[in-house]
């Protein structure tokens, strides 16, 4: 039988606490960098509250291939131009420490200086293919650093909330849509 304890895979609660705290700091270092270098604006982007100009170049790389399969070809770039603006509701709606977090992640996504070591895309998201962001999202899925992991159950779940909110992401899964009243 395999044993799927924390001690059987090394990781006692030093290490977790370890790996946190250095999580925290690359992430906080990597958010100083982005802001100083000027890479992360903090004004919003035309037309939304939250995201700024610079998180809009990956999430149309992001977006695509998480709904894929549940949006027709020629009705996709309709459908990621509905998630983003329903990212951005969202991100309004979240604690402010939830949407300092997002965005932090967002900034580590838009950094060439650490998007290329952390994602395999080495260059600027507008000219990834769907194919490597599949190939960023596996190795974050599948990441031995929680952290990782962590950000691909965070950018999944953002774009699942703000996708499947829109009622034409409805049919697809068989929901009739809310009951009237």
């Amino acid at each position: 039988m395999h044993d799927s304890t924390l001690e059987a895979r090394g990781l006692s609660r030093r290490n977790l606490l370890k790996v946190g705290l250095l999580g925290s700091a690359f992430l906080a270092t990597a958010g100083l960098t982005a802001t100083l270098s000027g890479c992360s604006a903090s004004v919003p982007a035309s037309g939304l509250s939250t995201l700024r100009s610079s998180d809009l170049a990956f999430l149309r790389a992001l977006v695509p291939v998480v709904i894929e399969g549940s949006v027709s070809a020629e009705k996709m770039a309709a459908a990621v131009e509905q998630c983003i603006i329903g990212i951005d509701y969202s991100l309004t709606r979240f604690s402010p420490a939830m949407q300092k977090l997002t965005v932090q992640l967002l900034d580590v996504l838009a950094l060439g200086l650490t998007r290329g070591p952390l994602t395999g895309v080495w260059g600027s998201w507008e000219n990834a293919s769907p194919a490597d962001v599949r190939h960023f999202l596996n190795r974050w899925q599948n990441s031995s650093i929680g952290l990782l992991q962590m950000g691909y159950v965070s950018l999944l779940q953002l774009v699942m909330l703000a996708w499947y909110g829109q009622p034409q992401s409805w049919a697809h899964c068989g929901y009739p849509g809310p009951p009237t009243v």
